[in-house]
């Protein structure tokens, strides 16, 4: 009872009008033609090759998409600016026994990064030395002030990792002082390139790799290998052998996943088969962090992006910065579980802050939709608003008004400039309307790019800020209506969605940013038995002629979707269809993402 997405013009009867939700549902009008021809690479599922053919693959692409390998995939080393040079002065210093230290961001990129090179020179029988910056103190990046700290604590090299390409100033202080670096980065660059040893970035404007998608995960997964590849034309090796970087996948696979990268080319081989080693439980500190939290067995996307990644970043948000470094470098089973045991409890304090500041947060915004419906951005701000989470609050704003969003907090030992962090729709470029704000001294400073963006400001500038963004968002108004839609894959019915249905889907996997896993609706079916899942979450029931369906609505309590779920009758819903392992059951469910009322 399977019925692909209808060619139309106009999305179904009941749709037509807005969602609980606020969305606007639309239906793909799959081409023909093309599904016809992508048919032989998923065995001649309609089905299939209608999902593949929505995420835009060509026949020649799909093979390689379905099957993705290193060995097909791997970028050549050396066709990155500055790779074979960053190379041989690591592979120097770790021969000449110098004294190296990783500057790593403090975000999952940049641990599993910097855990990945700690171990590469663990092999090779050395230490690696780690520096992270402590958010509140430091901010994002090196400083003069770290440089010249780790100076004078003897290092001889700095590698910094998911940092540093746009660190111009500190660059420049390292440069005076005589203090080596070699940055390796992804972040986008401006202008020239700055003085380094050396500058390794897919994103830098010299750089002819093609490879501008990869993580810094992925950057220093290529770096070791091109390392180990020079080691082995100088017959250069440590006693048991060149550094098998094959285990490291998990990290890179890890990183890639949390900074959000888009999953084509490499990066689908390196999650692919990174998932594969996570799952083997290699990693002391992912096994641990799994233990000490109670997720079990590592082997999914969802595992990786949704239950590992936001401890990691706990201990960057909202306490010690070097802690998911750590616990991702370590061998040592005992000091594993004290160093997740800490990422645990942090996490805890971080939701804790997160609901009591997105529940403020939401009313304000529900305030200033209804003195303007048409306003085209939430701004929320609060005293005492933590920096470490405004930024996952102003996701959740974004998620639930389809509108840019920007949440600001400050003092409460926070400090006097308030700080501020947004996440935009599709088509608003919230980066460029921050950093314009600046410009013109609305605000102190600010930037980002088109999905995101950071500020500061003094709080007696709020209103000024909030005036000048609305105004400035009018400009926007198609890109935010276009934002309400929904994308639609097919229709599927309750009787329909089976563990061989589920199975077929996964296939087409990993999903992720760049490859969205599909989306289905339920038509006129009738729900039953909603009932509450912790404090947020919402279970029932969804039933027609061909059978039912278990469904799960996360955080639906208490919003519009929720309301419509719990007046029952006959009702539309939109999600993903997913394998429940809950309590060692394993049956289908409906991950509902939104809800019509017909």
């Amino acid at each position: 009872m399977m019925q692909p997405a209808r060619k139309a013009t106009s999305p179904p009867p009941e749709t037509a009008a807005l969602s609980a939700g606020g969305r606007r549902w639309r239906l793909h009008q799959a081409d023909p033609r093309k599904v016809q021809s992508l048919l032989p690479a998923v065995g001649g599922s309609d089905l299939l090759a209608r999902l593949l053919e929505a995420r835009g693959l060509e026949a020649a692409e799909a093979a390689s998409y379905l099957a993705p390998t290193l060995r097909e995939l791997f970028p050549d080393p050396s066709s990155f600016a500055d790779m074979d040079k960053a190379a041989g002065i690591v592979l120097g210093s770790i021969l000449d026994g110098r004294k190296v230290v990783v500057f790593a961001d403090y975000d999952v990129d940049g641990g599993t990064s910097s855990a990945t090179l700690a171990r590469y020179f663990r092999a090779w029988g050395r230490d690696l030395g780690l520096y992270v910056p402590d958010r509140l103190e430091e901010g994002y990046g090196p400083s003069p002030e770290a440089f010249r700290y780790l100076k004078a604590q003897g290092a001889e090299l700095v590698i910094t990792v998911d940092c540093g390409a746009a660190a111009i100033r500190s660059l420049d202080e390292a440069d005076t002082i005589g203090l080596p670096i070699v940055v390796i980065d992804h972040h986008l660059m401006s202008g020239g390139v700055p003085k380094t040893a050396a500058l390794v970035n897919p994103n830098r404007p010299d750089c002819n790799s093609g490879q501008g998608h990869l993580a810094a995960a992925g950057v220093v997964f290529v770096f070791v290998a091109a390392i180990n590849r020079l080691a082995r034309e100088r017959g250069i090796a440590p006693p048991a052998g060149l550094p098998d970087i094959m285990p490291l996948l998990d990290l890179c696979a890890l990183g890639t996943l949390c900074d959000m990268a888009p999953l084509h080319g490499v990066n689908r081989a390196f999650v692919r088969q990174g998932l594969a080693m996570m799952a083997r439980d290699q990693n002391a500190g992912l096994r641990a962090l799994a233990d000490v939290s109670g997720i079990g067995k590592i082997e999914t996307v969802y595992h990786a992006t949704f239950l590992l990644g936001p401890r990691l970043n706990a201990g960057g948000r909202v306490g010690d910065p070097w802690l998911a470094a750590k616990l991702l470098a370590t061998d040592d089973r005992a000091e594993a579980i004290e160093l997740a045991e800490r990422l645990h409890g942090l996490n805890e304090e971080r939701k804790a802050l997160e609901a009591a500041i997105l529940d403020a947060a939401t009313a304000q915004a529900e305030r200033a939709l209804a003195e303007n419906p048409a306003r085209g951005v939430i701004i929320a701000a609060g005293e005492g608003w933590h920096p470490g989470v405004i930024g996952i609050v102003a996701g959740r704003l974004k998620d639930r008004f389809h509108l840019p969003s920007i949440v600001i907090g400050w003092g409460d030992g926070l400090g006097p400039v308030a700080k501020g962090s947004g996440r935009s729709v599709k088509g608003v470029n919230l980066g460029a309307a921050i950093s314009e704000a600046a410009r013109q001294g609305v605000i102190l400073s600010g930037g980002g790019h088109a999905m995101a963006g950071g500020l500061s400001l003094e709080p007696h500038q709020l209103a000024a800020f909030d005036a000048w963004m609305l105004d400035h968002m009018d400009a926007f108004a198609a890109e935010r209506d276009a934002a309400l839609d929904m994308d639609i894959d097919a229709v599927v019915a309750p009787g329909a969605a089976t563990p061989q249905l589920v199975a077929a889907i996964a296939s087409l996997g990993p999903f992720g940013v760049g490859a969205p896993e599909p989306v289905f609706m339920l038509r006129d079916v009738h729900v039953t038995g909603v009932r509450r899942v912790g404090t947020q979450h919402l279970r029932f029931t969804a039933e027609d002629a061909s059978g039912r369906l278990e469904c799960i609505c996360w955080r639906a309590e208490g919003t519009p979707i929720g309301d419509a779920l719990r007046q029952g009758g006959r009702i539309s819903l939109v999600g993903r269809l997913k394998t429940d392992n809950w309590n060692g059951r394993d049956r289908v469910q409906l991950e509902t993402l939104d809800v019509t009322r017909l």
